[in-house]
């Protein structure tokens, strides 16, 4: 068994991966905040199983951000994004997209990708000094 495949280290890259998944995500809703009829969107939160450690995804990967998207299937659209887009925030061109709600989201990516990173790097070191190299 290689050191990156130890749990731990595999949920910490797979949260790192989907943190810079989602950020593409929210830089897409950026560069159309001008956008006839561009609707925002996002990633469903990541969660991991507690018995197997692997990621556990009930959607495709977009969450629900309009009362009108269709559901995937298995999930009810209380399931969806709790942040979802309200009617009064869809500008006259259509336009979804809240720079401030997205700005607030870009902010929260980064803090949890530093984490992650910082997360695997001191596990890295604990594992250097198990096995005797410091």
């Amino acid at each position: 068994m290689a050191i990156s495949d130890l749990p731990m280290l595999a949920m910490l890259r797979t949260r790192m991966q989907w943190n810079q998944a989602r950020q593409t995500v929210i830089a897409q809703n950026v560069a159309n905040a001008d956008t006839p009829g561009f609707k925002p969107q996002d990633l469903t939160e990541l969660r991991f199983d507690k018995g197997t450690g692997q990621a556990q995804r009930s959607s495709p990967g977009l969450a629900l951000t309009a009362a009108g998207h269709l559901a995937p299937i298995g999930q009810s659209d209380a399931a969806g994004d709790p942040r979802k887009v309200k009617d009064f925030e869809i500008r006259p061109s259509g336009n979804g997209v809240n720079l401030e709600d997205e700005m607030m989201k870009a902010g929260d990516i980064q803090t949890d990708y530093q984490l992650a990173a910082s997360l695997y790097q001191h596990s890295l070191t604990t594992l250097k000094i198990a096995i005797g190299k410091s």
